[in-house]
Order: structure tokens, then sequence, then C-alpha cells
């Protein structure tokens, strides 16, 4: 069994790519074998994990739009059972490259078809839009996770989500689940903070997640030294954080597994 899960808010400074990198290397500390798309021509995922962006080594640019397979755009990270396709400056220009493509929005899925076996996690780390490269992860992903910050435009913005979500299951079939909505930078210190998520938890009920991930310096300081936070500081609270909510998708799946083998 294999999960591909995208990580996706069309909002930027959300936790997104601070969720790519730490919810992989809590899966990888847990021995899964695990690799992270980098989808955000920002490349924030491949410098986070310690990776330099090189736009002569193949990564997810050629993986779309050359004939690069993904075993030669796959690279190792210091973090083991962790490994990375990156991106570069090249992705800026693939969401019009992508237009004339045919069936250009299951691009991704396509290729990595051929290597979803190796890894029992594959997490594709989005950019801040509902583009093309958005559309190609959500098609190639089994599940969503959504880290949402507690701020005023939270609600707003998780909708335009939501609705894309939805016309993806309906055109093209395609029986993609959220997984979670993850509250992020959270701090209960904070009357909005508290608002925020009530309301979340209100509207979305079960669909958010347990687990929330805290306002931290050293989270935010990680990925400076190019290392996930279990690795930079596997004591601090952003670490713990992270673990419990790999457990907690864990539990997720093993429900699923036997919900599913009770009902045959």
């Amino acid at each position: 069994m294999n999960t591909v899960f995208a990580i996706a808010n069309q909002k930027g400074g959300v936790g997104k790519t601070t969720t790519a990198i730490n919810l992989a290397a809590s899966f990888a500390a847990n021995d899964f074998p695990v690799l992270v798309i980098d989808c955000d021509p920002q490349g924030n995922a491949t410098t986070g994990l310690g990776v330099s962006k090189d736009p002569n080594r193949p990564g997810i640019y050629d993986l779309l739009l050359g004939e690069t397979s993904p075993a030669q755009a796959i690279v190792g990270t210091e973090f083991e059972g962790l490994s990375l396709i990156t991106a570069d400056k090249n992705l800026v220009g693939a969401n019009l490259e992508l237009v004339g493509v045919p069936n250009r929005e299951f691009r991704l899925r396509e290729r990595i078809a051929q290597i979803r076996n190796t890894y029992r996690f594959i997490l594709i780390d989005c950019p801040p839009a509902l583009d093309l490269l958005t559309l190609n992860a959500l098609v190639a992903a089994d599940a969503v996770v959504v880290p949402i910050q507690c701020e005023f435009f939270a609600l707003e913005g998780i909708s335009e989500l939501m609705d894309t979500i939805d016309r993806i299951r309906d055109g093209i079939q395609h029986p993609l689940r959220v997984e979670g909505i993850l509250l992020t930078m959270f701090d209960d210190r904070t009357n909005l903070t508290r608002q925020v998520a009530a309301d979340l938890k209100e509207f979305f009920r079960d669909q958010v997640f347990r687990t929330v991930i805290p306002r931290s310096i050293r989270l935010a300081e990680a990925p400076s030294f190019g290392k996930p936070i279990l690795a930079y500081d596997p004591r601090s609270r952003g670490a713990e954080s992270y673990i419990k909510l790999a457990k907690e998708i864990l539990e997720h799946e093993q429900r699923r597994t036997s919900a599913s083998q009770s009902s045959r």
C-alpha cells in the first residue's frame, strides 16, 4: 500500500513547504521510504531539504515537459529514507508550456505511476496558486493535506480549494479525498487563533486534524540550514507536532483498511 499526498492551499505563507518537508521526515523516521516532489517554482522544499537548485540537473520541469524519467530526476537527501524531485527556475514557465500539452492535467500522475510502488509515501509540495501545477498534483494525489493559518481570511481561502477538489472528483471521476485540514502557526494565546480554530472545526468537523503545528522559531529556522526539524532540533515542539501528525495520518489509514476489510 502506498499513498500520494498533495500539500495544497492557494494562499501563500500557510506552512505548505514546512509541512511537506517535516511530515515527510517524520514518515522517513518511521522507516518508510518517502519521496518529496517540489512542484513550486520557488523551490523552497528543495533548499529546505539541503539540495541546491541546479537548472542543469533534471527535476520536476524535465519530468513534466521533457523525456526525463522519474528515476533520472530523483536525488537523495541527507535525511535517511527521504528522496526528492527538485524544482528550479525552469519551472516558472511550466504553466504556460503545459497549456498546449495533450492530457495536461494528467502529466504528473502518468510520470510517477512507474515509481509509486517504490515509496510508501509521496508528498507533493504545491505552489500557492490554483494553477496547472497544482491541478497536476491534485490529479496525481490520493489525498490532500490542507495547511491553514488561523487568520481572518482562512475560511474564505479554503472554500476555493474545496471547490477545485469537488470539480476534480466530478469532472474526471478521481476519488480525491481530503486527508485533513492542518492548523499551522498556532498560538492559542490569541483570541483570533482560538476563534478561527473553532470556526474551522465547526464547519469541517472531523476533517480538521487533532494535531496542530505551533508557531515556532526553531521550525522557521530549520529550512535555512537545509534540514527538517527532526534533524535540526528533534526535541523541539515543532518536531514533536509533526511526529504526532504522521501518527495521526497512519491511524487514519489503519481505520480505512479495517473498514474496507470489514465491508467485504
